[in-house]
């Protein structure tokens, strides 16, 4: 009996610092599946970097070299992080939030933040994780590579627009643009345009999984929840607040403009040479809401390793039961109601 052809998925991921360690267990677990390919990723910030990362071990040792090299990342991230204002104290463990919002020097460094730019702060830009990057990304190697098409998003600061870098444009400056945090690093030059983190234009960036992919398929890993019910009433949670909405603002639109196109087609309402442009897509969500609303935000600046490695777990068992349950579905129709989830 002849085996089945792989099932083919793009995948759309989100940023959120180190809740990004959610996302690589989600990675972790779909790599193991040997009979599902991934045509093409859209990343941002650190959904960049863990795209990033995934090809570089892919094009070297195909699903196993991809784990690896993602274990790899992490690792270092959670090395360089180890010691920072931005891990959380004790009572934030116990409390089970793992955020710094009790740590003395994170109150200062945050007030701090609010007060002076960082180009007043850290006049000569040093960032340990640009370090990180050229240590363990081989930008040469992932722009050689074929395997996957990866699309990194980033804002441009002077006309507010998305720019996206295809994996032939793609470098340690792109990685950096894309999670480059306005208040917290100098904005990355590029081609002498000025860039800050991609969430605020496309976290992630969906059209180009569309429009340059073949396949329909494409599976959001949504690392910053939707939905957060109850009105903030202090300093801090109203600003995470208005970042989680913001973060979340331009996938919403995304979201909304495919609905709109896939009610058009269904509908048969087109009836123009321009149909036959337009794909029906099949859009899947892997998230893991209950438990990454837990977090605090500031639990985004916490590298702790054993942080780092339970967000990992917490990644793993969402995509194995996103697997058990659609995975028959991919090629085929949609597992995420677009309305009920983004829209209504």
């Amino acid at each position: 009996m002849p085996s089945l052809p792989p099932k083919t998925l793009n995948l759309a991921l989100q940023g959120g610092g180190s809740h990004g360690a959610f996302t690589w267990g989600v990675l972790d677990r779909l790599l193991e599946d040997e009979d599902l390919k991934i045509e093409g990723i859209s990343g941002t910030s650190a959904g960049a970097m863990n795209a990033a990362a995934l090809l570089q071990g892919h094009c070297k040792g195909g699903n196993k070299g991809a784990r690896e090299a993602l274990d790899k990342f992490w690792t270092g991230v959670g090395e360089i992080a180890g010691f920072g204002a931005s891990q959380q104290n004790v009572l934030g463990q116990m409390l089970g939030n793992w955020t710094s919002d009790f740590s003395p020097t994170a109150m200062i460094a945050d007030a701090w933040s609010r007060a002076f730019s960082p180009y007043q702060i850290n006049p000569f830009n040093f960032n340990p994780l640009r370090e990180l990057l050229e240590k363990m990304i081989d930008i040469d190697a992932i722009r050689a590579c074929n395997a996957i098409k990866v699309f990194v998003c980033a804002t441009n600061v002077e006309n507010g627009r998305p720019r996206i870098f295809n994996r032939e444009e793609l470098t340690i400056d792109a990685l950096m643009a894309s999670g480059c945090l306005p208040f917290t690093f100098q904005a990355v030059e590029i081609d002498g345009k000025p860039y800050w983190d991609g969430g605020y234009v496309g976290n992630p960036a969906i059209f180009p999984l569309i429009y340059e992919c073949e396949s329909p398929d494409v599976a959001v890993v949504q690392v910053n929840p939707l939905v957060r019910t109850g009105v903030p009433d202090t300093p801090s949670e109203i600003i995470n607040r208005l970042n989680e909405i913001s973060f979340n603002s331009a996938l919403i639109g995304e979201m909304r403009a495919v609905a709109f196109v896939q009610r058009l087609v269904e509908e048969d309402h087109l009836k123009s040479a321009e149909v036959a442009r337009l794909k029906n897509m099949n859009m899947h969500l892997i998230s893991a809401e209950d438990e990454m609303r837990k977090l605090g935000a500031s639990s985004k600046l916490n590298a702790n390793m054993d942080f780092l490695l339970k967000l990992k777990q917490i990644g793993r068992v969402a995509a194995d039961a996103w697997l058990k349950v659609n995975r028959d579905a991919i090629g085929v129709n949609s597992t995420v109601d677009i309305h009920t989830t983004f829209l209504d």
